[in-house]
């Protein structure tokens, strides 16, 4: 079954190396969507897929790659946007 939700993360997020581990992880488990910073120095995470790959996304986005520091998360439910690949969206 697929399912959709809208992660907020807030910590050490800014890194370029950050974005690659999230979208390489998000494409070995078969997850859509994207990932952006918002003015306010979190970073939005947009995931959508089967629900066993997205929950896997949500347990590596909260732990980060090594060094990272997540202070905070947050995760919203959201409606399926058929999205056919992972970007990262540049503000």
């Amino acid at each position: 079954m697929k399912k959709s939700i809208r992660l907020y993360l807030t910590g050490s997020v800014q890194s370029l190396f950050f974005r690659q581990f999230v979208k390489e992880h998000a494409e070995k488990n078969n997850v859509n969507g994207y990932l952006r910073h918002l003015e306010d120095g979190r970073m939005e995470i947009f995931l959508e897929g089967e629900s066993s790959g997205v929950d896997s996304m949500i347990e590596i986005c909260k732990k980060g790659p090594k060094y990272s520091n997540i202070r905070d998360f947050e995760i919203k439910e959201e409606k399926l946007q058929d999205f056919k690949e992972f970007k990262i969206i540049k503000f």
